[in-house]
């Protein structure tokens, strides 16, 4: 690849090339020259926007975190439903069955044990993703479809137990471990009022682990 003009479209070939040869060889076993060989990039070009490889999968964490709080927002306006509990666990059953996040997580599951990226997870699911799901719930209590207190707050209690305490990677469960934790979590969120995990979406979640390879 030839000296580019512009920048930002370099620094985006470095993530789509990146993201691709580690999902494709795993985060480990691709090197610096696996992706300065597939984009026929300089050292000197790479290095003007990353100093490693740590740091282009940092980036890549991000632009899925963006990627999954834009899809959120667009299945938000474009999802139809009788009212805003069934609306949310469309909007769950789409999140669940995505190919691209299924692909993405798979690369980040290697990292899993990595403090900073389960931190910045954390960070993502309560300052982002939380507030733009406890919306819609907070929609849902106003017409009566979802009865929680506090949205936002019980959003963020579903996302942190489903994106963390459930992961299988992060803690080493097998499969009936997970399994068995998903169905707690359902009478976990009928408690609080938020009636929006059934058997469907229990069966994508576990679904999705085993195409990560977790299980």
């Amino acid at each position: 690849m030839g000296r580019n003009k512009y920048p930002e479209q370099t620094l985006e070939k470095i993530l789509d090339a990146s993201t691709k040869l580690f999902i494709e060889k795993g985060y480990e076993q691709t090197s610096i020259q696996d992706i300065l060989d597939t984009l026929s990039l300089s050292k000197g070009g790479l290095y003007h926007h990353f100093k490693s490889k740590e740091e282009i999968l940092s980036a890549v964490m991000k632009r899925r975190a963006q990627y999954i709080a834009d899809m959120l927002e667009e299945l938000l306006g474009s999802i139809k439903a009788d009212n805003a509990k069934e609306k949310l666990k469309k909007i769950l059953h789409h999140l669940s069955t995505d190919a691209k996040t299924h692909m993405l997580d798979s690369v980040l599951s290697s990292q899993i044990s990595n403090p900073y990226f389960v931190v910045s997870g954390l960070q993502t699911v309560v300052n982002l993703d939380a507030r733009i799901i406890g919306t819609l719930i907070e929609e849902g209590v106003s017409e009566g479809s979802l009865q929680t207190e506090q949205p936002v707050l019980c959003a963020e209690v579903f996302l942190l137990l489903l994106n963390f305490w459930l992961n299988p990677a992060l803690f080493g469960r097998n499969y009936e471990e997970t399994e068995e934790r998903l169905n707690y979590l359902q009478s976990i969120m009928c408690s609080l009022g938020l009636d929006i995990v059934d058997k469907a979406f229990i069966d994508n979640v576990m679904s999705g682990y085993k195409q990560m390879g977790v299980f």
